[in-house]
C-alpha cells in the first residue's frame, strides 16, 4: 500500500520538480565522485598479501627457521617530488621451527637447567601471532619502479617457551629493503629484510631470534 501511494505521489510530481530532482542528484553525485577522486590522489590507500621465509643469522647456538603470511595495509601519508611517506600495518602469522644447539647457553645457576637442556634441545614448532605497524619512504625510478626503505614495530605472541623467548607477549622489530613494480592495477613486492624478535626484558628469556628474509607479495589500490 505504502509503495502504491509513493508511485502516485511521484506521479502527480511536476515535470519541472521532478527535473529539479535529477538534476540535483547528478550534481551530488559528481561532487562526490570528485571529493573521492581527489581523496585518493591526496592519500592513496593500498591491500595486499605477503608470503616470507628465512632463517637464524648463521651462529653456533641455536637453529630457526620462519615462514609467514602477513597483511599489508598501506596508506600514504605525503607525497613530494622525490619521495612518498607511506604508514602500513601489517597482521602476520609466522610458522617456525627451532632448536637449541649449545646446551650450555642453559646454564648450571638457572633452576632445573638440566631439565631445560634436555627439553630446549628438542625440535620445537612455534606459532607467532604478529601486528606491526611500519612506516615507509620510497623513491620512485620510474612510473612502475619504485625502491623503499621500511622499518616497523608491533606486538606479537608466542606459543611456545624457548631458552631464548619465553612464551606469551613479545616484540617483532623489522628493517627492510623493498622493491615495486606496477603491473597493471597490481603492485608487485619484493622484500629483504632483517627481524629481531624480544621481550623487552618482560619476561625471564630475552635473548630473541635474529633472522634473515625474503618476501615477495602483491597489493592492490583501493
Amino acid at each position: 500500500m505504502n509503495c502504491l501511494k509513493i508511485v502516485i505521489f511521484n506521479r502527480n510530481l511536476p515535470e519541472i520538480f521532478k527535473m529539479k530532482i535529477k538534476h540535483q542528484f547528478i550534481i551530488a553525485l559528481l561532487l562526490i565522485s570528485n571529493l573521492m577522486l581527489s581523496q585518493e590522489k591526496k592519500h592513496p590507500m593500498a591491500i595486499g598479501l605477503h608470503y616470507g621465509f628465512g632463517d637464524e643469522i648463521k651462529n653456533s647456538d641455536y637453529t630457526y627457521t620462519n615462514q609467514y603470511l602477513k597483511g599489508q595495509f598501506y596508506y600514504t601519508l605525503k607525497t613530494t617530488k622525490s619521495f612518498q611517506f607511506e604508514i602500513l600495518l601489517q597482521p602476520e602469522i609466522n610458522f617456525a621451527t627451532h632448536q637449541l644447539l649449545n646446551l650450555y647457553f642453559v646454564t648450571p645457576d638457572e633452576p632445573d637447567f638440566e631439565e631445560k637442556r634436555a627439553r630446549y634441545t628438542k625440535h620445537k614448532d612455534i606459532r607467532e601471532y604478529v601486528l606491526n605497524v611500519g612506516f615507509i619512504v620510497r623513491k620512485p625510478i620510474s612510473k612502475t619502479f619504485s625502491i623503499y626503505a621500511l622499518g616497523s614495530v608491533g606486538p606479537m605472541f608466542t606459543d611456545t617457551e624457548t631458552e631464548r623467548l619465553s612464551r606469551g607477549f613479545a616484540f617483532s622489530d623489522v628493517l627492510a629493503l623493498g622493491f615495486s613494480l606496477k603491473t597493471g592495477k597490481a603492485i608487485l613486492d619484493f622484500r629483504p629484510n632483517v627481524r629481531h624478535t624480544s621481550n623487552a626484558g618482560l619476561q625471564n628469556s630475552n635473548a630473541g631470534f635474529n633472522t634473515m628474509n625474503i618476501e615477495f607479495g602483491v597489493s592492490f589500490p583501493l
